[in-house]
């Protein structure tokens, strides 16, 4: 389950990896080339000794001018510790894949924005050994998608807005846009976005908003946030709901489920190891990376 807008914030393009694409091509005017496949990659870049190092999201992509990879970081405020990592995992992947890295930044704050956007140099003044361009997405540029009708045509970008814009002055608008829009998609991937959504919205007022919108379409309440929201001691219910985005995690990146993994976890009761899986569930290549640590 979702559970902050940081993770929101880059697993929406997990979600949707052509969104991304979008994303670099309408809102930042990249001339990124069409992809003809996106895949999602292992996001662990830990090397042998002891320093485990992650980025957020990490996707592959193929086009006619090569494959690239793009690597999402969602950040939630300036972290000048940043100016070494991000050299750090560009360079590391270049040398793991071979392929071009691209550096996605996602924030909802301008100040954030703005940081990131800067470009880390390293090196002496008049030579720089290494140059890192971050491309940011944030309040200044994702679109502010306030019409149903723009809304229902991009889902996907409309969630992107109203997670980046829920605080701003027009997040009722937002919200209502998205709302009408997740009505004409399938109900199991509006969930989905629901939740990144609410994961997102800091403003107590927007998320009661949004809750009420959610709870007049349904959407809402049938999600495990629900239960959160409703009755925190259902245990049960919880781990049932945790069994279902697992399974649910794994279909909708079109991953095959075998009837053995199927019924281990749907027989587990362990809400942490559920958490565990579900954390799985969303970076693995194939369902029986699940449970590769164990």
């Amino acid at each position: 389950m979702v559970g902050s807008s940081h993770e929101a914030l880059h697993r929406i393009f997990q979600k949707d990896p052509a969104l991304l694409t979008r994303a670099l091509q309408q809102v930042l005017h990249v001339p990124f080339p069409e992809p003809r496949e996106i895949a999602a990659l292992n996001v662990d870049l830990t090397e042998i000794e002891p320093v485990e190092r992650r980025v957020d999201t990490l996707l592959r992509a193929e086009t006619d001018d090569g494959t690239y990879l793009l690597v999402v970081e969602s950040q939630g405020k300036v972290d000048d510790r940043k100016r070494g990592s991000w050299p750090y995992y560009l360079s590391f992947l270049y040398e793991k894949y071979r392929c071009e890295p691209i550096l996605i930044v996602t924030t909802q704050s301008s100040a954030t924005a703005k940081w990131a956007a800067r470009p880390i140099r390293l090196g002496f003044r008049d030579w720089h050994s290494l140059t890192v361009r971050p491309l940011v997405l944030g309040p200044d540029n994702v679109p502010v998608i306030s019409d149903e009708r723009q809304a229902e045509r991009d889902v996907p970008l409309a969630v992107l807005s109203a997670m980046t814009h829920g605080r701003g002055p027009q997040s009722a608008a937002i919200l209502k846009s998205l709302a009408s829009a997740l009505r004409t998609i399938d109900p199991e991937n509006a969930a989905v976005f629901v939740q990144f959504v609410d994961s997102c919205l800091a403003d107590p007022q927007a998320k009661q908003m949004w809750r009420d919108l959610m709870t007049a379409i349904q959407y809402f309440w049938r999600h495990p946030l629900a239960e959160q929201v409703r009755e925190e001691g259902r245990e049960e219910g919880r781990v049932e709901s945790q069994r279902e985005l697992i399974i649910r995690a794994l279909e909708c990146r079109a991953l095959s489920v075998p009837d053995d993994i199927r019924a281990r976890v749907n027989t587990c009761e362990d809400p942490d190891q559920l958490d565990t899986w579900f954390q799985r569930a969303v970076h693995a290549t194939n369902a029986a990376d699940l449970f590769a640590e164990e």
